[in-house]
């Protein structure tokens, strides 16, 4: 059941993306019918926030269950008693997940408007509050403490600081201005900080601004799955090749014990100070973070012995992730889908230059994982079967835990090849809200199942490297 209209595209790329979904294969092997209804799914589902939060416990400086424990208090805080679980999972023991209440249908709104822009309003429907750098605009008289009902401007058509705004937007809840609108838009004013506490929001997600920073990390459950499925272990050297934010660097480190070396690399400079202060918080040292461009990752020439940076010699790792740059389109919420086709079609020929680096910079025996966000064929099935035609080195092998779809038909592969892949679908799922009522008598088993499929738009692939051809 729709609460928003379904995600737009740019013309372009929405033709794009629905030849996509229908494809001659996916139509001959599903039929039209089913294989138009699960698009449009597809695209409803991409509009909404997933039914579920996923955090992975720090388990180098804390149990599961302790940090289970003060999430469960922290809930009772934030929700003024309202009963949610904290869920475990049983084929991945260090994460938890919080099923999300929403949509909220039956909110009043009030005529004291704030407009943020979208990326500030899909943050508002995961749970954030909202800061002051993501409003674009407020109603004229809006003081400190009014009563304000927030809305997304999806299609970046507000000016800054306009007093009213007409076009298209979508309401996220009600909140509490932290500040009057003089004081957000004044050229002295604060560029940071809170700007209105959400008391009221569409969908009643926990909070974690300041909460546990240093024993929880917010990840999506297939970005969690991703370095399970490299299983890394301690002593070995790893490689984390385009690594920002540093979720599944601090991820491998921890699976690691702490042990062996996780190189992670990012090829803009902020982003790879996020890595370190995301390794120096979680406690975490065996990660080295360097700003380098993975393309250029591979040295042709022997290098000085002391230095532990980039670029590396051939054959210097025994696993390395490639959660490649992607196109994104499998990330939730997501209502208005701004790049162009030639942005889009973009990735492709990037995903394969950092993947030929890394083939050559793995050991043979060296397991490579190749993971995106995104829904696209060309930048995942279409990669796997140009990897395995221009890579006889390279095998598809099974994943576990494998708790997402086969691959998607279109690129060529085999059903046997198919089924080692994994692509996280939202739509195998109906779109259904979740109320207090319908949670308290959903099994703990059920929501889980439901939790594994009601999630981002995600893909997976896992290779070995036979020899050193």
């Amino acid at each position: 059941m729709s609460f928003f209209p379904k995600i737009s595209f740019q013309r372009e790329v929405e033709e794009y993306v629905t030849k996509v979904f229908r494809n001659n294969e996916l139509i001959t092997a599903l039929g039209t019918q089913e294989a138009e209804s699960k698009y449009q799914s597809l695209l409803s589902h991409l509009s909404h926030p997933p039914g579920f939060t996923t955090v992975r416990v720090n388990t180098h400086l804390a149990s599961v269950k302790h940090v289970k424990k003060l999430l469960f208090e922290e809930i009772q805080k934030q929700f003024k008693g309202l009963c949610v679980p904290v869920l475990e999972h049983p084929k991945l023991q260090d994460i938890l997940i919080i099923p999300v209440i929403g949509p909220r249908r039956d909110l009043k709104k009030h005529s004291s408007e704030v407009i943020v822009g979208a990326h500030c309003g899909y943050a508002v429907l995961r749970g954030a509050h909202v800061y002051v750098p993501g409003i674009i605009s407020t109603s004229r008289f809006m003081k400190a403490g009014d009563l304000v009902s927030v809305y997304s401007d999806i299609e970046g058509k507000c000016k800054r600081g306009a007093k009213e705004f007409e076009g298209v937007k979508v309401f996220l809840g009600n909140g509490i201005s932290e500040l009057s609108r003089s004081e957000i838009f004044s050229s002295s004013g604060p560029l940071n900080g809170m700007g209105v506490r959400m008391i009221e929001p569409v969908y009643l997600s926990l909070s974690f601004d300041n909460v546990l920073p240093s024993h929880l990390f917010l990840q999506n459950l297939p970005s969690v799955i991703v370095s399970h499925i490299l299983r890394p272990q301690p002593g070995e050297r790893i490689l984390d090749m385009c690594a920002a934010p540093g979720g599944k660097t601090t991820h491998l480190a921890t699976l690691m014990h702490d042990q062996g070396e996780v190189i992670a690399m990012d090829k803009i400079a902020n982003k790879v100070k996020k890595i370190k202060q995301n390794a120096e918080l979680l406690q975490l040292n065996c990660i080295k973070a360097f700003r380098y461009d993975g393309t250029k990752a591979l040295s042709v020439e022997k290098r000085e012995d002391e230095q532990e940076g980039p670029p590396f010699l051939p054959e210097s790792f025994d696993r390395i992730l490639l959660d490649a740059p992607c196109s994104g389109m499998g990330q939730r919420p997501n209502m208005a889908y701004s790049s162009t086709l030639k942005e889009v079609t973009s990735y492709q020929p990037l995903q394969r230059k950092l993947f030929t680096v890394a083939v050559k910079l793995l050991k043979p025996g060296g397991v490579l994982v190749y993971s995106t966000c995104t829904i696209t064929l060309s930048e995942n099935e279409e990669q796997v079967a140009w990897a395995l035609k221009t890579f006889p080195c390279l095998q598809l092998q099974p994943q576990e835990p494998h708790i997402g779809g086969e691959g998607m038909r279109g690129a060529g592969l085999s059903l046997d090849q198919l089924k080692l892949l994994q692509r996280f679908d939202p739509s195998a799922v109906p779109l259904q809200g979740m109320d207090i009522n319908s949670l308290q008598d959903s099994g703990e088993d059920d929501l889980i199942s439901l939790a594994n499929k009601d999630c981002i738009g995600f893909f997976i692939a896992k290779f070995i490297k036979s020899n050193s051809k």
